[in-house]
């Protein structure tokens, strides 16, 4: 898949199959429209090309609301569409000057003038331009004049697979990984650099990575300790992961860790990522470290059941 960085920056590009939107997470309603886009562009001899925007548009447009969190960070969301088989992926800065633009420039200047869209796919409700004015109805009305098809996928399509960014947002406060994990078609991950802690978990016998995710509207799970897989070097291990402020130890700033099983190799500032598989408990503050010690042992007899299948 090329990426593209820019409208300003677009080859030319036969047959261009065009989808717009913000694509969140990647989950099977947007993959619903996502393989329309290869199908489409296979057997009309053009490429499936993906219009995304980058900040995310209520960041720009909200700066003051921080309560928004992303399933998926832009390099995140990049593989997942390549995965899925699209060929260009296009990122257009989001400002509050872009924002402006009527539905009409928008069209003829990115999608005529720049892509020489061939046909536009869309889901429903989909609109373009300032105050959402492209709709639909309008598009197919002056298709002819724009020199390019328009389909719509039904609401029906989509509201039939039951899923929504909003959806997996509010499985993933509540700590429900697996529930995410089925709307997502793929167990849920973050990526992030393993730092140095404070080496609390060696003493206990569970020595941890600790993991420092960049982006910080990435969405973190609900606090508490998981069953996960970690990748490190290329490799998948079994693995368990906390997330809070381990109220046990100093109960300060929120960190995740994580206790790679049969592992012993020196990781820091090395990339990891993490696939959450299964909620264990809540984390809570232990009488003592021992207690603490003797949950630790069987949060990981429970992870490795849980984990037999991986």
């Amino acid at each position: 898949m090329v990426i593209i960085e820019g409208h300003q920056a677009i080859p030319n590009i036969q047959n261009a199959i065009v989808t717009s939107g913000t694509f969140d997470g990647v989950h099977f309603g947007h993959q619903k429209i996502l393989k329309k886009i290869v199908k489409t562009a296979r057997e009309l001899n053009g490429k499936s090309v993906v219009l995304t925007f980058w900040p995310h548009p209520r960041f720009v447009l909200f700066p003051e609301e921080k309560t928004l969190k992303l399933l998926s960070t832009f390099k995140e969301k990049a593989q997942l569409l390549e995965a899925v088989g699209i060929d260009y992926l296009i990122k257009v800065e989001f400002t509050r000057a872009f924002s402006q633009l009527s539905s009409e420039t928008f069209i003829q200047n990115m999608l005529v003038e720049q892509l020489k869209t061939k046909k536009l796919i869309i889901g429903y409700d989909h609109r373009f331009g300032k105050n959402r004015s492209g709709s639909f109805e309008y598009l197919k009305e002056n298709s002819e004049r724009f020199g390019f098809e328009v389909e719509e996928i039904p609401r029906q399509d989509i509201d039939d697979v039951g899923v929504s960014s909003t959806k997996i947002r509010q499985a993933l406060f509540h700590g429900e990984v697996d529930l995410a994990a089925g709307f997502l078609g793929r167990l849920y991950s973050i990526q992030g650099t393993v730092v140095e802690g404070k080496k609390i978990g060696s003493k206990l016998g569970f020595p941890t990575a600790n993991i420092s995710v960049a982006e910080e509207f990435k969405l973190i799970p609900k606090d508490g300790a998981y069953a996960v897989r970690a990748e490190v070097g290329g490799h998948w291990y079994k693995a368990m992961l906390n997330v809070g402020i381990r109220p046990t130890v100093d109960g300060l700033n929120r960190v995740i860790e994580t206790h790679i099983f049969d592992f012993d190799q020196q990781i820091y500032d090395q990339p990891i990522q993490i696939e959450f598989v299964k909620h264990l408990r809540d984390e809570k503050k232990f009488d003592s470290l021992d207690d603490l010690k003797a949950q630790l042992k069987k949060d990981k007899v429970s992870a490795l059941t849980l984990l037999e299948e991986y």
